[in-house]
């Protein structure tokens, strides 16, 4: 099932947000479509599990042998696992950190990502997509080390990661939040866990405050749209997570 996020002038914006469904033993996951003309992104395609589905929908769309880019906010298996077979499928180069250039090849047959990878500096890059582009911006260790979120402009949509994740189904997930206050149930203890400080979040929110965002859409649950969006901004800007909450009592020997 598509979810139609964006469509003017040629430039589409697809959620799929129930592929991943797998009898509960899997954490539900989205995966993105970006089409701007002849040119297509796709981002955060999974992992192995999506896979056959994922293509088989977005060949409704767009010809999945003509996606120009892969577009990997980080590493972790539940967003690229599934390399192998895109590399495959597709003739797409995969963007991603550079701190993770290096290791995404393990998810592929060797030499399969030869010259397929280009490592996303530090401070983020604008990405061209046909005749417009989208950008990478810098989301360091929330959660991961190296970590980008991806900014499309045409549409103002932020592809977050997992900044802004909501726990539940992938019907949840289908449904778009417009006010954060009944939504922060299913994101706090995600949060206090997988965002690494209150420091980064404060960093993230100060650069998120001078874009035009319309929705923020994460790689787990709801898009925020709406009111939710400078909701969600506030709220993060000022929450303790990660090793704000660590004293020597969590470092212990086992009994």
């Amino acid at each position: 099932m598509a979810i139609e996020l964006f469509n003017q002038g040629g430039h589409v914006c697809l959620m799929f947000s129930h592929l991943s469904d797998e009898g509960g033993n899997a954490v539900q996951a989205n995966q993105f479509l970006v089409i701007h003309g002849d040119a297509g992104a796709i981002i955060d395609p999974g992992g192995n599990m999506a896979y056959n589905e994922l293509l088989l929908t977005i060949g409704r769309f767009f010809p999945p042998n003509k996606l120009d880019k892969i577009l990997a906010s980080h590493a972790d298996p539940d967003i690229i696992a599934s390399l192998d077979r895109w590399m495959t499928s597709t003739q797409a180069t995969l963007y991603i950190s550079r701190l993770w250039e290096r290791f995404a090849p393990h998810f592929c047959k060797p030499g399969k990502t030869q010259g397929r990878i280009i490592g996303i500096p530090d401070p983020g890059q604008h990405i061209p997509l046909g005749d417009s582009h989208l950008i990478a911006l810098p989301a360091h260790f929330m959660h991961s080390e190296g970590n980008f979120q991806f900014w499309d402009p045409v549409s103002g949509i932020l592809f977050s990661g997992d900044l802004g994740v909501s726990m539940g189904t992938s019907d949840d997930a289908a449904r778009p939040v417009s006010s954060l206050a009944g939504h922060i149930p299913k994101m706090e203890s995600f949060h206090r866990r997988y965002m690494v400080s209150g420091k980064v979040l404060k960093l993230w929110a100060h650069m998120a405050r001078t874009l035009p965002i319309r929705m923020i859409v994460p790689q787990h649950g709801s898009p925020m749209t709406g009111a939710a969006v400078a909701e969600f901004i506030d709220w993060v800007s000022d929450f303790d997570c990660g090793v704000d909450h660590l004293t020597q009592a969590n470092y212990v020997v086992p009994d």
